[in-house]
């Protein structure tokens, strides 16, 4: 009973985590940038083989969950969807799944960001551990939060690289004020 009742959470949250990025955020956009393909790749193929390692190596049998983990799991989901609605409604048109910067590009400050350089890896951060907490068996949890992190690290580097070459000081100043993407944690 427990194992169904995860599984259609983890469902849940994950299809609700993935609309604004499909539906929301603009794709396609047709305006001159500069783009950091290889990091950005990297990092994308670490993150992704972090969570899938998550979600290969599955709690067996009826004991999929303690109640500790059935209601911390969703806690993390909403917390993980709220942030990617909100990082994606602020972003705008600086939305983009490759590291780059717009000729407009702006640096955004606001919402979610004002919180962490980074909300859409937070909120995917928030994910895997609710997908961690609802379906993974021990000790597979810290190799999915290792890759994780390492392609998260390459991606972060790599985008705040870009954006102190770009707005300089501005930057830097808002990168000594709020931290990368775990909220107290610089």
């Amino acid at each position: 009973m427990l194992r169904g009742i995860a599984g259609v959470e983890l469902l849940l949250c994950w299809v609700v985590w993935w609309y604004p990025f499909v539906f929301r955020a603009p794709h396609r956009q047709k305006r001159a940038s500069i783009t950091a393909l290889l990091p950005t790749r990297i990092g994308l193929l670490l993150e992704t083989i972090g969570i899938g390692v998550a979600f290969n190596f599955r709690v067996p049998g009826a004991a999929v969950s303690s109640p500790a983990r059935m209601a911390g799991g969703p806690v993390l989901g909403v917390i993980g969807i709220v942030l990617a609605w909100t990082a994606v409604a602020h972003l705008g048109r600086q939305f983009r799944i490759h590291a780059g910067l717009y000729v407009d590009h702006e640096l955004v400050r606001t919402g979610p960001y004002a919180v962490v350089r980074h909300p859409i890896y937070a909120s995917l951060l928030a994910m895997l551990l609710c997908t961690i907490l609802l379906l993974t068996r021990w000790p597979w949890p810290v190799a999915a939060l290792v890759l994780y992190v390492a392609g998260t690290e390459i991606r972060v580097r790599t985008e705040d690289g870009l954006l102190a070459s770009r707005f300089g000081e501005e930057f830097e100043a808002y990168r000594r004020k709020v931290p990368a993407y775990i909220p107290l944690v610089r």
